[in-house]
């Protein structure tokens, strides 16, 4: 089943159901900008190369496991979904990225003139970014009521070179668990078995990435929801230069250990 947020006009996400304790969350691959917003981008910003490109596709078995799918529809550039609602640093003394950005990862202006203020940041908060989060809330709580324990896969990609934020190439699947604070260590080991196993793909746990505040604030083990962040680079799937095409055959050369880790975070579920 497919269900839309209640704004009919520019939604802030699109929603299939599942039935499994699994529900995957991917709050940066929408394209989406009112043309009041649109209007007022910079010709770096209006690319929106910071999207996380092609996600669905990549992740396109979730709906043959019984997971339950949340999908920014919006820009991050609108308003950024993974971060917290007061705007707070998801790394104090490190470089990162604002509620509303200001700048894009490679440092250019995201606004002609001067960036949206504080009343705006807030109708832009109550319009995309609560009815994201009250979604989350409600699946994860509709999830919980049918089994003992649920996870959250958050799903995030990112060009694998971005001086601005990191030294050198990124690894190539970034987990993060918030420090462990997110979930069961037992899943994420289990969820890192198929990783460990193959060459193919560099991997880190917390990392540069340890989880943004989708993962930090809905991974609450001791309630039976265990969240887990997955940064991948956009090198191993698709084109990371405009105009950003899947690789499709790289994207199926990468599925497989996605699936493969889903399903082991699945199982994990199934046996609490």
């Amino acid at each position: 089943m497919i269900a839309f947020d209640p704004d009919a006009a520019d939604p802030a996400f699109e929603l299939v159901r599942g039935d499994a304790p699994l529900l995957v969350s991917m709050p940066h691959v929408g394209t989406g900008l009112p043309a009041d917003i649109a209007a007022r981008l910079t010709p770096e910003a209006a690319t929106l190369a910071d999207t996380d490109w092609h996600l669905p596709l990549v992740y396109d078995f979730v709906g043959a496991l019984g997971a339950t799918l949340v999908v920014a529809t919006q820009s991050r550039y609108v308003i950024d979904l993974n971060r917290p609602p007061d705007g707070s640093s998801l790394y104090p003394g490190m470089t990162t990225t604002s509620l509303v950005p200001t700048e894009t990862f490679r440092g250019e202006p995201v606004w002609r003139g001067a960036p949206p203020g504080d009343d705006e940041i807030a109708a832009r908060r109550e319009r995309w970014w609560r009815p994201y989060h009250a979604t989350l809330e409600v699946e994860l709580a509709r999830l919980r009521a049918a089994h003992p324990r649920v996870v959250l896969w958050d799903a995030h990609s990112i060009a694998s070179v971005l001086p601005r934020f990191f030294e050198g190439r990124l690894p190539d699947l970034n987990f993060g668990t918030a420090d462990g604070a997110s979930c069961d260590p037992s899943l994420i080991d289990a969820v890192l078995g198929p990783v460990r196993a193959q060459r193919d793909y560099a991997w880190v746990l917390n990392g540069r990435y340890k989880g943004g505040h989708i993962t930090r604030h809905h991974g609450q083990p001791a309630r039976g929801v265990h969240a887990i962040q997955l940064e991948m680079v956009q090198a191993i799937y698709m084109d990371e230069a405009a105009p950003f095409a899947l690789d499709a055959a790289a994207s199926a050369r990468l599925r497989p250990l996605l699936r493969a880790c889903l399903g082991r975070a699945l199982d994990w579920a199934r046996a609490g």
